[in-house]
């Protein structure tokens, strides 16, 4: 782990920045084996090195592709809807 004075700027995870670019193989590694590492520029957070899975958990999935998977999967291929008949003027959508 990187917690020697010259490497850590505010204890394990944090870097400074000029730590992070001589050794950023080891950043990556141990964002990805560790967690996320912290950088600094003059003692302030500018960023944070996140494994690739932790990207995608943050980010998520786009709504729409989870909700036509959760329908497709939901087994309502017989399941009937009532509805009232639409008046006035409608348009048409592109769904």
């Amino acid at each position: 782990m990187n917690e020697t004075s010259s490497e850590a700027a505010e204890g394990p995870g944090a870097w400074k920045l000029q730590d992070a670019k001589a050794r950023f193989s080891e950043l990556v590694r141990l964002a990805g084996e560790v967690g996320p590492q912290h950088v600094t520029v003059n003692g302030k957070e500018k960023a944070v090195v996140l494994s690739a899975e932790d990207y995608r958990r943050l980010r998520g999935e786009p709504m729409g592709d989870a909700l036509v998977r959760l329908l497709a999967e939901a087994g309502l291929d017989d399941l009937d809807f009532e509805h009232r008949k639409t008046r006035g003027p409608v348009r048409d959508i592109e769904l």
